[in-house]
């Protein structure tokens, strides 16, 4: 099967099992879960995963200089990840995870399109589906030779600290949470130790679950533009996302791009930043009305 020249967002599975036999393909196992879900996502990836596709390992490609978990590392480092896991600038890279909700296959999809990659796909449904559907699996360590990887930051995709107070202080940048409506409203707590509860002031609430179907497949574009617009939320004006540690706010990215927007950015500290700063103000409750 020949390799498309324009890769879309999505694809399924019947095109990814076509492009598996196919040179310049790569495919990463980008699952990734919260301490609290007690599931080891490197263990799973070595008791099965799809054919030829090689751990991303989240973690260890994150910033090691900070304390805020999985923010960006610096693009000399995020290329020499990339070629280590057998990378390079012309493949077409397919990214899946087993949450059954996008949280973190977005997340390296945001991550490779940020630095420049946009020959990125996302696996609708991700490996749940694969398997669903009867597919071939893998166990095993995968190791590729490596690959030659360049990056450059798109700095117009990612916001800092100082952007993000100076957009609540404006008012003029939607800002979206994809956290659980709990953590939004501080009814139920965070699941790091240290942070407040609540949510920045003037934002929306979209927790990422509600973007996908019980298959774990991303809503049609129909119901997307009206979960958008139900929580208050303009897809033509600029967004602001933001979550618990930049993770799943990259499922908002997803959808959004499916939807056309273009505006769209992450503020990569998220509530892990913002909620254990002592001098940013924090609202709790419901979303103020829009």
């Amino acid at each position: 099967m020949a390799l498309p020249s324009s890769i879309p967002t999505l694809t399924d599975p019947d095109r990814l099992a076509g492009w598996l036999s196919e040179p310049g393909v790569r495919v990463l196992d980008a699952s990734w879960y919260l301490p609290q879900a007690r599931r080891d996502p490197d263990a799973e990836f070595l008791a099965a995963h799809v054919p030829g596709a090689v751990f991303f390992d989240l973690d260890a490609s994150s910033d090691p200089a900070t304390v805020l978990p999985h923010m960006l590392p610096s693009a000399e480092r995020f290329a020499a990840r990339m070629e280590s896991l057998g990378v390079s600038d012309d493949d077409l890279i397919v990214a899946y995870d087993s949450s059954g909700t996008n949280v973190s296959a977005g997340r390296v999809w945001w991550m490779l399109r940020t630095f420049g990659h946009q020959r990125t796909t996302v696996l609708d449904g991700g490996f749940q589906r694969w398997r669903r559907e009867g597919r071939p699996v893998e166990s095993g360590p995968q190791n590729l030779p490596p690959g030659r990887f360049h990056a450059q930051l798109n700095r117009c995709a990612v916001r800092d600290l100082a952007a993000v107070r100076q957009a609540v202080h404006s008012g003029a940048i939607q800002i979206v949470d994809a956290r659980s409506q709990g953590r939004f409203e501080a009814t139920t707590p965070e699941p790091r130790p240290g942070l407040r509860g609540g949510h920045l002031p003037g934002s929306r609430s979209l927790p990422h679950q509600e973007l996908v179907g019980p298959d774990g497949r991303l809503l049609p574009t129909a119901e997307l533009r009206r979960r958008f617009s139900a929580a208050g939320i303009d897809v033509g004006r600029p967004v602001i996302l933001s979550c618990g540690s930049g993770v799943s706010a990259c499922a908002l990215a997803l959808a959004l791009d499916q939807l056309g927007a273009e505006a769209v950015s992450v503020y990569d500290g998220s509530w892990s930043e913002w909620g254990a700063c002592e001098d940013t103000p924090v609202e709790t409750g419901p979303a103020s009305p829009a």
